[in-house]
């Protein structure tokens, strides 16, 4: 029954001119734990039929009525056949087939990125040519560079120790792969007609800080990272974020608060080495609550946003030539919120720091109905008791 596996599964690969081309349900064999994580994650999710935000921003483009869609190289680089007509400037509209719905950014879409290609309007990723060779990340194998199966036998065959791949090779010597530069070619910014960055990540690395996209976004969970080797962790591949497991990026933000003689201060320290929220569409908002004598008194919230647009007004992406307002909290900032509300001893505030992947008003002008998208979640809770 293996071998009958074994061959099915080679020749899924080998039907293509390469690993590229293979399907993320080819990889579920081995890796089913990932691959569960993968399909509910944001990156399966992307295309225009999977993701109801992407859908309603492109709804709005002008590229639209063009034939042209401009978001295929990052949200759906699966969909090969769409690529090709892109590049060779033909009409190209995402179709409902499999690589829409259910590849989007595909497990080998990130597992090629030979490299970075970096660019004033929008990064660029490299894909490697190797037939079945698929870029990976392991503590001590950072210099193997050609990983293929083998299976050692030791104590007279009673213990047998596998390492590789059957299906197949694995390089572990890109550096990119292990400080998240791969990430970049997507997620490291985007101009517009106008020379304008509509988003950037803008991250700052502290050689003396471990953090990156794969420590924060990526942590370490319990479970086998594959049935082929014995492991107790894995990297959690749905992507830790505004749409999955928001709480998971809670300990890279703390609340404190201290008193004043006009009230008290609230003050939040983003750890992260980028601002707090990158996506324009994004409100973070600190909400307060004072309770005093059994009633509940809640203080006026205050917002983080950064906005876009033209002429002092928000406008969408593609019509943007400036920041309105940006009062969002930076890399590594600690802001500082004053209340000028009176504590009184015995008096208990609770703090909640959260966001809404949609803010209420842009979701309004997209059309965008479904209330999970534009409401608000907690992503940190502090309660500080007021004492003598």
């Amino acid at each position: 029954m293996q071998r009958v596996i074994l061959i099915v599964m080679f020749g899924l690969l080998a039907s293509n001119a390469s690993a590229n081309m293979a399907e993320s349900k080819v990889c579920q064999k081995c890796h089913p734990v990932i691959y569960d994580e993968f399909y509910d994650s944001s990156h399966r999710k992307s295309s225009i039929y999977t993701d109801p935000i992407h859908k309603a921003v492109w709804d709005k483009h002008p590229l639209k009525e063009e034939e042209k869609y401009s978001c295929a190289k990052c949200h759906t680089p699966a969909d090969l056949e769409l690529l090709e007509k892109l590049e060779a400037g033909e009409s190209a509209l995402p179709q409902r087939n499999n690589a829409q719905l259910e590849e989007g950014v595909s497990c080998v879409s990130c597992h090629t990125i030979e490299r970075i290609e970096e660019h004033a309007k929008a990064n660029k990723n490299i894909f490697t040519d190797k037939e079945k060779v698929l870029y990976s990340a392991r503590e001590g194998k950072e210099g193997e560079d050609d990983v293929s199966f083998s299976r050692n036998s030791s104590f007279f065959g009673m213990v047998t120790e596998k390492s590789g791949s059957p299906y197949h090779k694995i390089d572990f010597s890109n550096s990119d792969y292990y400080d998240g530069k791969m990430c970049m070619g997507c997620h490291s910014h985007k101009e517009n007609a106008h020379k304008f960055a509509v988003c950037k990540t803008d991250a700052k690395h502290d050689p003396s800080d471990e953090k990156n996209c794969i420590s924060c976004h990526m942590p370490l969970v319990k479970g086998a990272m594959n049935t082929v080797h014995e492991s107790a962790s894995h990297r959690y591949h749905g992507f830790t974020g505004v749409a999955d497991k928001p709480k998971m990026l809670a300990q890279y933000v703390k609340l404190d608060l201290s008193r004043d003689e006009t009230g008290f201060v609230l003050t939040v320290k983003n750890e992260a080495n980028h601002p707090l929220f990158l996506h324009p569409l994004r409100l973070a908002e600190l909400q307060v609550s004072v309770k005093r004598e059994g009633k509940e008194i809640d203080l006026e919230p205050v917002s983080f946003a950064r906005v876009i647009g033209k002429d002092g007004k928000a406008t969408m992406p593609w019509i943007a030539d400036s920041i309105v307002k940006d009062t969002q909290i930076q890399a590594k900032e600690s802001r500082a919120v004053t209340f000028t509300y009176l504590l009184k001893d015995a008096d208990v505030v609770e703090a909640k720091m959260g966001f809404y992947r949609v803010s209420p008003k842009a979701a309004n002008g997209l059309g965008l109905t479904d209330k999970r998208l534009s409401s608000f979640t907690l992503l940190k809770k502090e309660r500080f008791e007021i004492k003598k």
